[in-house]
């Protein structure tokens, strides 16, 4: 009878559907073959998507004339993703990947509901993205903005397709099919035993200065906050409710609890304005600097170590709610709002050391500065470390890899078209040091001017800029006078009126790439809700969804750098490679956070030293990783047997490599002293022969002591990067040489489960995952509640143990 019950359960195929469906030896469904077909209909689609994506490019980069619609930024940005995941990401998963879903993942093989555990692949999105989505498209893009708009937005759209998300992919790939090891352990696997330690210690290091930077960022922006402080905080709760719900309450009701979790977070946002304004929150959530360091460095702590789906996924997920939302809803302010790009396309900055916002030319800086939205190590560190423990098909990682780093890429865009925005006597008034507007202006403006404002908008004057017209640059804004009439206001009253409608005190020479982008949202989204009265909201909001965004990535590479520390102390001591092994995962989560809090905590405490030393360093680490990255994906395509196609990790690699060699060269050689660290260290030493004052003679040993630990380090990164290239390389002529078929793949385990590998999930799709509910693996069936998936468990153990 319960045979008969369940065969008619089953659902019914057609001959078309049946011959999609991929079953494993024992007739489960396991995946689907993609319907490639090309239709008229899909023809017609993809004909107007590129007509409109050429279109676009053409009013970015062609004919520009003197006003350019930010909305073109949205279009062009949109339709190259699409063309490119659809074309780009298809051709190389079907020549280099290979995915095959009747191979196991590592989730489903150990499946220990700590870091190895099959989550939905939506989730798996949000977590990904919430991890891989730093500062990095926020604020370098907004910094990269004095170069012009073009060229920053040429890399991260066309760099993302061809850079970014080919590593993230393609890492992800190779660490799924290696039993998810880290980055380090597929460097010594495949590199070699000397070259891969050499990788192991020289990406460790450099992930704690972009873990201890990222911490920093966040540190500053929730700082003597209590709304940011309550809102961010709120999530850790909801999260671990959320849970705790998938996990015990109604498993695989991924929709419902999706709809509270967003409802109550937007209470939390809301509330937290009232919340900052009230005596509780002025006595209990106003921290100082040092408070929030030792707060973040014990989350840090319990989120690396708690098991995946209790706390980092539900939140990542969550936070990509807030995070994906708030993007939408600004490109769609931009597409109702309109707003002209006040920055001309190229400016006086991109090719000469004397940009305000930071020193460099365009190459290589730009691709420097801007990191995270084009390509980014650390990427590949959450590439190769949670998420590849996750999945649950091998078919789902372009949609991970691929479409979470596309997703990232838009998050830039958007950043830039914000910036861009601004009024360019703005954009500099905000993001150029005090030092800087004090040289600029002149000590006889600096000596007889009342206040900041009016210093720097002569310093704006002096910089030589001219707008889209050939003008001189000035600080101009629109605001309201006490009638609700709308004015402009010039030079020093127009910061004051900026600073006014956001509710600063100043916003002169806030520097670092943050409150610039909160400015600019604010200043497009209060013309599409709230008008002038909700401007201060759209700027605090924007400022905490900034340290959300950060939050969710130090949290989640804090967990990343576990599994490298874990994977590295396994080649020595064994015990520690066993990820099921809770005392090792408690020690090296306690050496990282210790090891990146240390940094931070030195740079709140003294602000000559510790993070302010390593800051400079954090661009070209990070894209430092991304070249070891690279070089281990290259080195596992040749090892595979795919020489012929080696040259679509090749390509990255090779320009990423230029690119931080060049950097760090002129960072370590030049004789600018706006770019070269020793030549800083030099000045730094002459000057100290002729001080007296002790306030100058302790700056000036700060800076040559700074110097000399950039300086060090620098060399050492070179160096040490250029002996692993040089180690990937021999491995590479060698395996060309002998033909060597060897691999450090896990051997092949047949699936027994069963999951979409696309966002919405099809008719098909919906047929086999009611046909799994009766057929499939009790221990995998989504869903299912712990006392139901006992008595299946126990049923199957004395039936067949087919799984039918």
């Amino acid at each position: 009878m319960a045979e008969q019950t369940s065969a008619s359960a089953l659902p019914t195929y057609t001959p078309e559907e049946e011959r999609r469906v991929i079953r494993n030896s024992k007739g489960v469904p396991v995946g689907i073959r993609p319907d490639s077909r090309w239709t008229p209909r899909r023809i017609v689609l993809w004909v107007a998507i590129t007509a409109l994506g050429v279109l676009g490019w053409t009013m970015l980069a062609a004919v520009r004339g003197e006003r350019v619609d930010t909305i073109w930024f949205v279009i062009t940005a949109v339709c190259t993703y699409v063309i490119a995941y659809r074309f780009y990401a298809l051709y190389v998963q079907r020549t280099i990947m290979r995915p095959d879903d009747t191979n196991a993942t590592p989730s489903e093989r150990i499946n220990n509901g700590k870091d190895f555990d099959p989550t939905n692949r939506i989730v798996l999105y949000g977590h990904h993205f919430a991890a891989i989505a730093g500062a990095g498209p926020l604020v370098g893009p907004v910094l990269a903005a004095q170069m012009g708009y073009l060229p920053g937005t040429l890399w991260i759209i066309v760099g993302v397709c061809l850079a970014g998300a080919i590593q993230d992919m393609l890492v992800l790939f190779f660490s799924m099919r290696r039993g998810g090891r880290s980055l380090g352990q597929m460097a010594t696997d495949e590199i070699g035993k000397v070259g891969g330690i050499v990788a192991t210690v020289i990406v460790f290091v450099m992930l704690m200065i972009v873990l201890a930077v990222l911490a920093m960022i966040c540190v500053n922006a929730l700082a003597a906050s209590p709304w940011g402080v309550f809102s961010v905080g709120c999530t850790i709760p909801i999260a671990i409710a959320m849970g705790l719900w998938l996990r015990f309450v109604q498993p695989g009701r991924i929709t419902q609890v999706s709809i509270v979790g967003f409802v109550i977070l937007i209470g939390v946002i809301v509330a937290g304005r009232w919340v900052a304004d009230s005596a509780f929150g002025r006595a209990h959530l106003h921290l100082s600097p040092t408070a929030l360091v030792w707060a973040m460095i014990v989350y840090g702590f319990f989120a690396a170590v708690l098991p995946v789906w209790m706390l980092l996924t539900p939140r990542d997920y969550l936070s990509t709610f807030m995070k994906v939302g708030t993007i939408v809803v600004l490109a769609l302010g931009i597409l109702i709002v309109r707003p002209i790009v006040e920055m001309p396309a190229v400016t006086e900055f991109a090719t000469n050391t004397a940009g305000p916002v930071f020193a460099g030319s365009i190459f290589p800086f730009l691709f420097i500065t801007i990191a995270c939205g084009a390509l980014s190590g650390m990427h590949a560190m959450v590439s190769s470390g949670t998420s590849p423990k996750m999945i649950q098909k091998e078919s789902q990682t372009r949609m991970i890899g691929y479409g979470g780093m596309l997703m990232e890429s838009f998050v830039a865009v958007m950043a830039m078209a914000a910036a861009v925005s601004l009024n360019q006597g703005i954009y500099f008034g905000m993001n150029t040091s005090t030092a800087t507007v004090d040289k600029l202006a002149g000590s006889a403006v600096v000596q007889s001017a009342d206040n900041r404002e009016d210093i720097t908008a002569e310093a704006v004057q002096n910089l030589g800029v001219t707008d889209v017209h050939g003008d001189r640059i000035r600080a101009t804004w629109e605001t309201w006078d006490k009638n609700g009439n709308t004015i402009t206001v010039h030079d020093g009253d127009a910061y004051r009126a900026v600073a006014e409608d956001v509710g600063e005190t100043s916003i002169v020479s806030r520097t670092g790439g943050a409150p610039t982008l909160a400015v600019g949202m604010a200043h497009i989204l209060h013309q599409v809700g709230g008008g002038r009265t909700m401007m201060g909201f759209w700027y605090h909001f924007a400022i905490m969804f900034e340290a959300l965004f950060i939050l969710s990535a130090v949290d989640a590479v804090t967990r990343v750098a576990r599994f490298q520390l874990s994977d590295a102390l396994g080649n020595a001591i064994p015990r520690f490679a066993d990820p099921s092994w809770r005392v090792g995962a408690w020690i090296t989560t306690a050496i990282v956070v210790a090891a990146w809090g240390s940094l931070l905590l030195m740079g709140v405490t003294d602000p000559r030293g510790g993070i302010q030393t390593l800051y400079p360093l954090f661009g070209i680490a990070n894209q430092l990783i991304a070249a070891v990255a690279l070089l281990v994906v290259t080195v596992m395509v040749v090892r595979k047997g795919y020489a012929r196609y080696v040259w679509i990790p090749i390509i990255p690699l090779v320009f990423d490599t230029v690119v931080t060699f060049v950097a760090s060269w002129q960072k370590i050689f030049s004789h600018d002293s706006a770019l070269g660290y020793w030549q800083q260290w030099r000045d730094a030493r002459a000057k100290l022969a002729s001080l007296t004052d002790a306030d100058q003679i302790a700056v000036q040993r700060a800076i040559e002591r700074n110097t000399f630990i950039q300086g060090t380090l620098s060399i050492v990164f070179l160096v040490t990067v250029a002996f692993v290239m040089a180690c990937g390389i021999v491995r590479v002529v060698r395996t060309l040489r002998t033909g060597d078929p060897s691999t450090s793949e896990d051997p092949r385990q047949e699936s027994n489960f069963f999951a979409p590998c696309t966002f919405v999930p099809s008719a098909l799709d919906r047929k086999c995952a009611a046909e799994y509910e009766v057929v499939g693996d009790p221990a995998l069936i989504p869903g299912l509640k712990q006392a139901e998936r006992a008595a299946r468990l126990q049923t199957a153990g004395t039936g067949t143990g087919d799984g039918t």
